[in-house]
């Protein structure tokens, strides 16, 4: 099975990308997807985190992300805590569902998390793609997609990492400068195609 690490900032059309993968029948594994699965149900984690955090449930029992964001966000060595225990956690659950899709006779995988680059996920992959598009192309999606204010927008796309980043520490680069998503797909696809 060939596993794609895909990554890149928010709004550049990692969704569009990932659409394509499984179109070709390929496995899409979402780590943001994956993580809150895992806080609503895996109670190992759970316990992880509470005796790490404190008391982290809402009203109704569930591990209350905002307030768990409030412990670690202002925090750098509570976050770096925080990514240790949620990065185990992924990772099992990913080469979990790795598994699966090859059971299932699957060819294609493709990884998405925005902080791929940093985690033990990139070891997974045979190859790592940075999805990117201009930061003013990006406010202008993410306004639309989440119906938010341009402050809120540019404050976003303006605390993740820059381009440069994902271009010098990627094996390829997709720009999404197109009008339409189709249009993005379309080369999308045609990428997918060459490298499989």
């Amino acid at each position: 099975m060939t596993t794609i690490g895909i990554t890149g900032p928010t709004g550049a059309g990692k969704s569009t990308f990932l659409l394509e993968v499984e179109r070709l029948g390929g496995v899409v594994i979402d780590c943001d997807k994956v993580y809150h699965g895992l806080l609503e149900g895996d109670f190992t984690l759970q316990k992880r985190l509470e005796d790490t955090f404190g008391s982290l449930r809402d009203e109704v029992g569930h591990i209350d992300r905002k307030k768990l964001g409030q412990i670690v966000f202002h925090n750098p060595d509570k976050l770096e805590m925080l990514n240790a225990i949620a990065w185990k956690a992924v990772v099992d659950q990913v080469y979990n569902l790795l598994e699966e899709g090859q059971k299932e006779g699957k060819t294609l995988a493709a990884i998405d998390a925005i902080a791929l680059l940093e985690s033990p996920l990139k070891k997974l992959c045979k190859l790592t793609v940075a999805v990117l598009a201009s930061p003013e192309t990006r406010v202008r999606r993410i306004m639309a997609r989440e119906s938010i204010s341009a402050d809120y927008a540019w404050a976003r796309v303006k605390s993740q990492q820059p381009d440069e980043y994902f271009s010098q520490n990627c094996d390829y680069v997709l720009v999404n400068d197109f009008a339409s998503p189709e249009e993005f797909a379309q080369r999308s696809r045609n990428f997918l195609e060459e490298i499989l």
